[in-house]
């Protein structure tokens, strides 16, 4: 490193430390995304700031941002990258508006430079993407992207999928293990193709195991037996294999523009060949996102045993969600039209001129119809693009019924949740809107115009945790009754003997961790947990019955 990007980065660092406390009030958002790196790049530890700057922090932290991103434009340092992220990425946060904040990323893009979209690995520290063309969480919505962006990859960012600094706080370590599998390829002919696998960089998402059972065994060694399945399966499993750990000599790859997935609870899925370290020679691969990974920057499973989680569901999530997004509904349209459509005898010839982008409009009609973004408006013509493409097909029955039972299977194939409450709205959607392109197909029908999508919902309000799983263990109520003579109130002791099943059960009806709730509907209450009926799994003890009662007759206090 030259003296002069030295001092540059000094100037930086001083520029940073006198910005961090004025920004906002009563905290330092600059000093483990910003100081701390720019501090390690030049090797100072101490705290100096630079001389007292005029004007507004906001407009002061833009400019940090803008001299930040020229410096790195010819100075590809790890940690001059990581500060360069943050600082980006801060400056569109304090954007005044949307307008404001486009007009940002724009300059900031010019600034830097277009290039291909690459992958550093910083030494113990996040992944350092540059020009990231796609980002998408694991509903396949897409993230805000900037020129330079650092992933965590040590799982305790709390800004994920964004770095925070988490990595220095608590040391983490990017080595890998020495007990790790062993990075080997390992050849498996069969008749008509040969499938490669290595365990060393398998990530254990199990597209395989899960979907093609009888050619990839995961309680049978070999684990690969390419005889056991048909050569589409292969085809499939091999084009979805998200590590990049299966292959074959037989299979050609899609072509796919580069792309980062955010999986959920697990790793980064990345597409369309994007360099990792200079090495351009993986055209997908799985980057670890907990921090545990044996193989590490590679997936090795261990999201699962370390249980990695990223923050839950909304808390009355949408088909869309519960679903898996729209990477799950494009494949299972996928397997719906690649493996069942194209060898049904009844359905082949009628989908024979089906466009080659057809599975993913499917996938964009149910993501809207179940609550996603409005893919199919926006991308294919809305209500009256789908009524057209039905029209004068004059559609039978025994079409009909014949597509809603194989969807069903690509459903199961593509690994869709199989609670009963999901299967429920899905299966009742499939009838309804098979039913409905049935009636608009027939010849002289006249189908109402301009109508929205149908927007589908859980079937008589039985969402996900409605209903207690016969196969889920018992939960226990953590609620400390009121010792003798002490005031009993409804949020102290009363709220918590309703557990959240209890209260996602009855949510239909009213709310239990509602004071106003359950004041009105007190005497019904206590008259079910008194026969025992309330809740479903299993009668309250007695003392908690009666706690409830005095509640009541002390007058329902809060």
């Amino acid at each position: 490193m030259t003296t002069a990007i030295q001092n540059e980065l000094r100037t930086l660092l001083a520029r940073a430390r006198q910005l961090d406390g004025e920004l906002v009030e009563g905290a330092t958002p600059l000093a483990d995304s910003v100081i701390r790196p720019l501090a390690a790049a030049v090797g100072e530890t101490d705290s100096a700031a630079g001389e007292p700057e005029s004007g507004e922090p906001e407009s002061r932290l833009w400019e940090l941002a803008k001299d930040a991103t020229r410096l790195r434009a010819g100075n590809d340092q790890p940690e001059l990258l990581e500060a360069v992220a943050a600082l980006q990425h801060l400056a569109c946060v304090f954007a005044s508006d949307e307008q404001v904040l486009t007009a940002r990323i724009a300059e900031l893009t010019e600034i830097q430079g277009v290039s291909p979209t690459h992958i550093d690995v910083s030494p113990d520290g996040p992944y350092l993407v540059t020009n990231p063309e796609q980002l998408t969480n694991w509903l396949g919505e897409p993230v805000r992207t900037f020129p330079q962006m650092a992933l965590c990859r040590c799982g305790a960012s709390e800004m994920k999928p964004l770095c925070d600094g988490s990595h220095a706080r608590i040391g983490f370590s990017g080595a890998k293990d020495p007990e790790r599998v062993p990075d080997r390829l390992d050849t498996y002919p069969g008749v008509g193709m040969t499938i490669t696998d290595n365990r060393g960089i398998c990530a254990h998402s199990g597209f395989c195991t899960d979907r093609v059972p009888t050619a990839f065994r995961a309680t049978e060694e070999p684990f690969v037996a390419p005889s056991g399945a048909r050569a589409d399966e292969l085809t499939a499993a091999v084009r979805a294999c998200p590590s990049g750990a299966l292959g074959s000599p037989q299979v050609v790859l899609p072509h796919r523009d580069p792309a980062i997935e955010v999986s959920k609870d697990g790793p980064y899925r990345i597409t369309g060949g994007v360099p990792l370290d200079g090495d351009d020679a993986r055209e997908h691969y799985s980057l670890c996102r907990c921090g545990q990974s044996r193989n590490k920057p590679f997936c090795s499973g261990m999201h699962y045993y370390v249980e990695f989680r990223d923050p839950p569901l909304s808390e009355e999530p949408s088909l869309y969600e519960w679903a898996g997004g729209l990477p799950a509904l494009t494949r299972m349209t996928k397997i719906f039209y690649g493996k069942y459509v194209a060898q049904d005898d009844l359905l082949a010839p009628l989908f024979a001129r089906m466009s080659p982008d057809h599975p993913e409009r499917v996938a964009a009609w149910l993501t809207e119809t179940f609550g996603g973004p409005q893919l199919y408006t926006e991308h294919y013509g809305g209500y009256d693009h789908m009524v057209a493409e039905h029209a004068g097909k004059a559609l039978t029955e025994q079409w009909r019924a014949r597509w809603a039972q194989l969807i069903s299977r690509a459903a199961d194939d593509a690994g869709l949740p199989r609670d009963p409450e999901f299967r429920a709205a899905f299966a009742a959607y499939v009838e309804w809107g098979s039913r409905i392109a049935v009636e608009n197909s027939q010849p002289g029908a006249n189908p109402p115009p301009h109508m929205p999508v149908p927007r589908w919902w859980w079937v008589c309000n039985a969402t996900p945790g409605s209903r207690i799983s016969a196969l889920a263990p018992k939960a226990e109520q953590s609620a400390v009754l009121p010792s003798a003579g002490e005031p009993i109130g409804f949020a102290e002791h009363i709220k918590p003997l309703f557990r959240e099943m209890d209260r996602k059960s009855m949510s239909w009806v009213f709310d239990l961790w509602s004071h106003d709730d359950v004041t009105q509907h007190a005497d019904g209450i206590l008259t079910r947990l008194r026969q025992g009926s309330m809740p479903c799994d299993g009668a309250w003890p007695a003392e908690h019955v009666d706690a409830f009662e005095a509640w009541i007759k002390d007058g329902c206090p809060a």
